[in-house]
């Protein structure tokens, strides 16, 4: 297919730093249209001729991209929805690109998934692919089953929806201090805000399995399993983004990148990631066959992460890496569920421990800001005691404690393997924990950042 139409759902970094902006430079798309419902992002860029920019924090400083040619349409604009219908109806290329699963079906006729179904169901494409980006396993089950509901089989319709894992970090940047100190791009004239994404676009999707369909976005990755390196960026990448996030909120820290001068912390990110859950995940892969799982691999996989997340032109907090702790602290979340890989497979998760101590450091720091009840606002971390702590666990695992339906609307079966045995390694879990608080201790006693 030599030619293509590409069509976004939701303008965030994400949609405008990747598949837009690959979509864009790949030369093969006709036509590039983005459904956004911010009427002043959609103003914007339109007043700027379909033209937005894109700053790429590189390894050496700040690159400065221009996008053009972009249709920005707000479906909830009755002349912009028959546009957008329109161009879904010849599009080969869908990116949805929106905070969370939820929203497939929000915004009842004029939700994404409504949109879909109406435009593809007079398709004239010969195959449309539908990127999920949306950070869930399975968002493009949900999103396949949503879209089914809506509008039943497409016959003689060639539609594939494909999973993605994006390990590419961005930011959204609002603060225009920020935006002046960094001479940073806004997305455009007369709106402060700007994109700022890394260099870095490694991005594995499934492997599209209709016919003959090239698709116009060459750079992306196909897998014909996307489910061990889901598991490998959540274990991995967005454990060890937690856990420097946590440690450095708790050893006074701001920004990510003042982490990377400090050898102490550092060195713990390195041994959680290549000596824990990187060892446990290449045990758990061993037959797949990959590179990735390889103790060559995964030192080469960390080594690189560690120096993306403390890059200084990224300019990550340490705020923003560890926000939503409670959620982040779950029982199957990215720590405590990295720390129950690693004991499946007969490895002891010390430094990961640490990591989970220090978000209970930021809970009780920031106790009403994340609701923690009355009876466990401890005050200091410092001076709690083993039973604070186990209170504090089973507080954020409350009703966790389950077995998971193996569903679209669940986890994959390695995520309900390790759920299965949440309840089994609850103890250890727990106790490594209130070990690693002398450690904590004494790590951020030595710590040499301004309060």
């Amino acid at each position: 297919m030599a030619e293509h139409q590409f069509v976004g759902f939701g303008f965030g970094p994400i949609q405008g730093g990747l598949f837009a902006k690959e979509a864009f430079q790949s030369g093969n798309f006709t036509r590039i249209v983005v459904a956004e419902i911010d009427t002043q992002l959609v103003d914007a860029v339109r007043a700027n001729n379909g033209s937005y920019y894109v700053n790429v924090a590189k390894a050496d400083g700040i690159e400065t991209l221009k996008v053009d040619n972009v249709e920005l349409l707000n479906p909830n604009v009755a002349g912009d929805k028959q546009i957008l219908l329109d161009v879904l109806a010849e599009s080969t290329e869908i990116a949805t690109c929106l905070p969370s699963v939820d929203f497939y079906e929000s915004g009842a006729e004029n939700s994404p998934v409504s949109l879909i179904a109406e435009g593809l169901k007079n398709s004239k494409a010969e195959a449309t692919i539908i990127y999920t980006a949306e950070n869930n396993n399975h968002a493009a089950e949900i999103l396949e089953q949503a879209f089914t509901e809506k509008i039943g089989t497409l016959s003689q319709k060639q539609v594939q929806f494909l999973n993605t894992v994006i390990g590419k970090m961005s930011r959204v940047v609002t603060d225009p201090a920020e935006i002046e100190k960094s001479k940073l791009a806004t997305i455009a004239p007369g709106i402060k805000r700007t994109f700022l994404v890394e260099e870095f676009n490694r991005i594995l999707v499934s492997r599209t399995t209709i016919g003959d369909f090239r698709p116009g976005i060459e750079v992306f990755i196909e897998k014909d399993n996307l489910l061990p390196f889901e598991e490998a960026k959540l274990f991995g990448h967005n454990a060890i983004h937690t856990l420097l996030g946590f440690i450095g909120e708790a050893c006074g820290a701001t920004s990510m990148s003042e982490l990377k001068k400090d050898e102490a912390v550092m060195q713990i990110a390195r041994l959680a990631f290549l000596d824990e859950c990187g060892r446990a995940l290449v045990k758990q892969q061993a037959n797949l066959g990959d590179e990735l799982f390889t103790e060559a691999g995964i030192k080469d996989y960390a080594d690189d992460l560690l120096e993306r997340m403390t890059n200084p032109y990224l300019a990550d907090t340490v705020a923003r890496a560890g926000r939503d702790a409670v959620r982040k602290l779950a029982v199957n979340g990215r720590i405590f569920g990295a720390m129950q890989l690693t004991l499946e497979y007969g490895i002891e998760p010390n430094n990961m421990a640490l990591g989970a101590m220090a978000g209970i450091a930021v809970l009780l720091q920031k106790a009403k800001e994340y609701n923690l009840p009355d009876n466990l606002r401890f005050g200091d971390w410092r001076k709690l005691d083993d039973d604070g702590i186990e209170k504090i666990i089973n507080w954020l695992w409350k009703d966790q404690m389950h077995p998971v339906r193996n569903s679209i609307n669940g986890q994959h079966p390695a995520r309900a393997k390790i759920s299965n045995g949440a309840s089994s390694h609850a103890q250890q879990l727990i106790k490594y924990v209130q070990n690693a608080q002398e450690r904590l201790k004494k790590l951020t006693a030595s710590m040499k950042y301004a309060d």
